[in-house]
């Protein structure tokens, strides 16, 4: 899996532990793709103030998944409930997650 693709699972599991700013900064450039210099312009910050700020998100990212694992735990239960044959069960072990 990329880089960029991880983060932005990694986001969809600890994106609400961020404030609002730097949620922000990460979904312009990520979501939006949006450029360091077009966020800075947005925000009347310095170029690379947003980059710094993007940055610490991500290891932030990194830093709650090796923490918590909850990325990975999801991938294992979704391997498991492959291996599932009834579809009502899965499918409400699919709604949980």
């Amino acid at each position: 899996m990329e880089k960029e693709e991880l983060l932005i699972m990694l986001y969809d599991y600890y994106g609400e532990l961020f404030n609002e700013t730097q949620r922000e900064y990460f979904e312009w450039y990520y979501f939006d793709n949006l450029s360091l210099s077009e966020i800075a312009e947005n925000v009347n910050k310095s170029r690379n103030a947003v980059h710094k700020g993007i940055k610490n998100v991500c290891n932030k990212l990194y830093e709650y998944e090796e923490i918590l694992g909850l990325y990975d735990k999801s991938k294992k239960i979704k391997e498991i409930i492959n291996l599932i044959d009834d579809k009502k069960i899965k499918d409400k072990l699919e709604e949980l997650l």
